[in-house]
């Protein structure tokens, strides 16, 4: 029987807000992947980076401003930086976890390069949160310096970057043939190293591509099964947080729009996670897209538990 293979999308829930909170979260993350592992699934995963990229970008500006020897560390090259130190985590947590059980899976982190458009509207209007949460007035004295900022999902404020919509992982071929002779993959992290084609040269430019567009991209460029978005909620909801709020077991792509036209979910927070859904399910028959909390992926697919949005 052929295995399903998935695409598994981690968020910051399954990564922890800092590098010591980070070794304990992957350790845990690594056991869900390898009960999945467990069950004859091929499992690529990507992660996101929005903390961490943030805190990167903010410590290497401040080494630059204490030494004419250090110069400004462009905003592509922290994420590099992301993708390798979270990558390492994750790959040597899975690894220990598959050892405990006698596995014998190999596990290999790419670091991924994911073409954008350079004029891609996002540019000029940038909406990506990137770094730790900062107060309202922190927020204000940014944007006197020119640093655009917004509040996020009612949790604080953040910097906001450019979020370019993927094109192209430059990686592809690399992926699959590692997928296709069964090792674990981690990749895409933090969306992707953003970069341009210029000619056949890759330049790096200043964003952050959002985690779950280019999870959805390349789920269906490896033809996966499944995508698992991993978010902080078992389920989606409509009319969240208020007396009428209902969660959503099943969602056909069509249901999805309307309640997406019906400003059902927060930009900054489910909104993408939705629009991401939709463009894995829809692009060929028999894809389905499951949202719901880490712990609890095995019995999504299962049937049991979580959002599967689907044709």
């Amino acid at each position: 029987m052929k295995k399903k293979r998935v695409v598994i999308a981690l968020g910051g829930n399954a990564l922890g807000k800092n590098y010591e909170e980070q070794k304990e979260a992957v350790a845990k993350t690594a056991k869900v992947i390898v009960d999945l592992v467990q069950q004859d699934m091929e499992i690529i995963i990507t992660h996101g980076n929005g903390p961490q990229v943030g805190m990167i970008q903010n410590a290497m500006d401040q080494l630059a401003c204490t030494s004419e020897d250090y110069k400004e560390t462009p905003l592509p090259t922290c994420v590099a930086m992301s993708q390798g130190y979270i990558g390492i985590d994750l790959q040597n947590a899975i690894k220990y976890e598959l050892y405990s059980r006698e596995m014998d899976v190999k596990v290999s982190t790419i670091l991924s390069q994911v073409e954008v458009d350079k004029e891609d509207e996002a540019f000029k209007s940038p909406t990506k949160p990137i770094g730790r949460f900062l107060t309202k007035e922190e927020a204000a004295k940014n944007e006197e310096n020119g640093i655009p900022c917004m509040e996020d999902a009612g949790r604080g404020y953040r910097i906001v970057v450019a979020s370019p919509m993927p094109k192209r992982i430059r990686e592809l071929q690399t992926i699959k043939t590692l997928v296709d002779a069964g090792h674990i993959v981690i990749t895409c992290g933090g969306g992707g190293i953003p970069v341009v084609n210029d000619g056949g040269r890759l330049s790096g430019v200043s964003a952050v591509i959002d985690k779950d567009n280019v999870s959805s991209l390349l789920a269906a460029e490896l033809d996966a099964d499944y995508l698992i978005i991993l978010t902080a909620v078992e389920k989606v909801a409509i009319n969240f947080g208020r007396e009428n709020q209902r969660w959503l077991s099943d969602l056909t792509v069509d249901e999805a729009r309307e309640y997406i036209a019906q400003d059902q979910f927060a930009k900054g927070s489910m909104l993408p996670k939705i629009e991401a859904a939709i463009r894995f399910a829809e692009s060929a028959e028999g894809r389905h897209t499951l949202i719901t909390l880490l712990d609890r992926a095995a019995d999504g697919i299962a049937g049991r538990t979580g959002t599967v949005i689907h044709k």
